[in-house]
């Protein structure tokens, strides 16, 4: 999301930042570039032209601030203006109501409603312990019923039973007293869609709201349909009242245009957006968090709560242990692998670190994907379970055999087995190593407050708690173990070497 984008303003900003003094002239012919930017990324044109005025007003005439120059004075204004245009504070669902909360799922047919009320569903049952009870009332759409209900068994979620030859407002009337009798504390109501807003779907919407009174009523809008997307935002929201918005296919979108202009439009807050196609694959929207990665800042705070979500603390802890007595062998280092690929893989983890966007060249150049993660664990697959936890067994004919068997060169095995002895090398002098994720997991993270997360993402030191050097490359965010770059790209050097990307 936003890639596009972050890329143009990324450019922008470096011409700026490289000049001692900035003239009026230098601003707006910045950001003339600026607005040409966002018109390109699908930002509604108002919202465009607002934006640019405000930081015009801002950036011209302007007090510098001591150490800071100009230039980084106007990237600190734009930063600023995109926080306030995305809604500033991040609004999540609001469940403070009494039991049961109904929450309304609206939106066009394909928008992903079906799909993001499931992922609701297994987010507050499983992250906010809340006894969830999914009902689907679309009874237009072919199977659609059926596909919720699936979707609740995969996932261990309460469906309500479909009885054939009720309407939407008979369904939404069960679902409710249901929900009472069940002892309930929430209900997602999967409303019906249409390929386009008619007056059949609003009427139908607005009975459903009238019967079962729902707390939050969340429109569920496709990310990939760009201004449209806009446009129908405003029509539900002007007949039937949206208290948010859930963006959905966001990884898919380059441009971002729609988020951008979403709140500033309906001045709805965007509560949700969906990055990816797995029912966990869901994220509360923290508006400076998201001005953060547009501008090539990172997003470390969400890189932790993903790790946080994703990684057991007790395996991560037990690791720990194992590396403090210098115990670690191939199976700990395919499990980390594994732990790694949870939390987004090598392009997911360093889409949320700090300066990683100006490195983007040189990270292509290395060729560096998530393939080396699973050419690696193939590797130690094809090991038996003798040689995982002893690797000084190996010899020639064990290596070109294990080669053989995950389709790899000896030379890749080699790289591996030096990859995992100055890893384990390493963690013996530290004493205190916490491994790959075991860093973030394993030890550290329990005591680091979100707020001086924020703080250091944006360059202001590091909190208590964290392991050394997180903000001078992958190194810290690895607790020291993370297989390293092998000194290609600039300032990460001093790590394990990483094989690079096979061409």
């Amino acid at each position: 999301m936003f890639e596009s984008l972050s890329d143009r303003l990324s450019g922008i900003f470096e011409g700026l930042t490289k000049r001692g003094a900035l003239s009026d002239k230098d601003v707006n012919a910045a950001l003339r570039e600026v607005r040409r930017a966002l018109i390109e990324a699908d930002v509604a044109l108002d919202v465009v032209r607002s934006f640019t005025d405000k930081v015009r007003a801002k950036a011209v005439g302007q007090d510098v601030v001591k150490s800071v120059t100009p230039g980084q004075m106007v990237v600190k204004i734009v930063h600023d203006e995109l926080i306030a245009m995305l809604g500033s504070d991040a609004e999540p669902i609001d469940l403070n109501a009494p039991a049961p909360v109904a929450i309304m799922m609206v939106g066009l047919q394909g928008s992903g409603k079906t799909t993001t009320t499931a992922k609701i569903g297994l987010r507050l049952q499983g992250r906010d312990k809340k006894k969830v009870l999914l009902a689907s009332l679309d009874t237009r759409r072919p199977a659609a019923q059926e596909q919720l209900k699936v979707l609740g068994e995969q996932n261990d979620i309460a469906t309500l039973p479909v009885v054939a030859g009720q309407g939407p407002t008979q369904i939404a009337e069960r679902a409710m007293t249901a929900a009472r009798l069940g002892g309930y504390d929430v209900v997602m109501l999967d409303t019906a869609g249409r390929l386009h807003v008619d007056e059949a779907l609003m009427t139908e919407m607005a009975d459903v709201k009238r019967i079962a009174d729902p707390h939050e009523i969340l429109l569920v809008a496709d990310a990939l349909t760009g201004q449209d997307a806009v446009n129908v935002a405003k029509s539900f929201d002007e007949r039937v009242g949206v208290t948010g918005i859930a963006l959905t296919r966001v990884d898919g979108d380059g441009r971002g245009g729609a988020a951008l202009s979403m709140r500033a439009v309906t001045g709805k807050p965007i509560k949700l957006i969906g990055v990816g196609e797995t029912v966990d694959a869901l994220e509360d929207f923290h508006p400076s968090r998201i001005a953060d990665r547009i501008l090539g800042m990172g997003d470390i705070v969400s890189l932790v709560e993903k790790a946080a979500e994703s990684i057991d603390a007790e395996k991560a802890a037990k690791m720990a242990r194992k590396m403090q007595k210098g115990a670690f062998d191939l199976n700990d280092l395919s499990e980390q692998l594994g732990q790694m690929q949870k939390i987004g893989g090598m392009s997911g983890i360093m889409g949320m670190m700090p300066g990683m966007g100006k490195m983007k060249k040189q990270l292509n150049a290395a060729n560096l994907d998530d393939s080396i993660l699973k050419r690696q664990q193939a590797i130690i697959q094809s090991m038996t379970t003798k040689e995982r936890t002893a690797p000084k067994l190996m010899n020639a004919s064990r290596k070109k055999r294990i080669a053989a068997g995950s389709g790899t060169q000896v030379q890749d095995v080699n790289r591996l087995l030096k990859m995992h002895r100055q890893m384990s090398d390493m963690m013996k002098k530290m004493g205190k190593g916490k491994g790959l994720l075991g860093g973030l997991m394993g030890g550290g993270m329990p005591n680091v407050d979100p707020a001086e997360l924020e703080k250091m993402a944006k360059g202001g030191g590091m909190p208590a708690g964290m392991p050394p050097g997180l903000p001078g490359g992958l190194g810290g965010i690895a607790g020291s173990g993370l297989p390293g770059l092998g000194g290609k790209l600039p300032g990460m050097g001093g790590m394990p070497g990483f094989p690079g990307k096979k061409k």
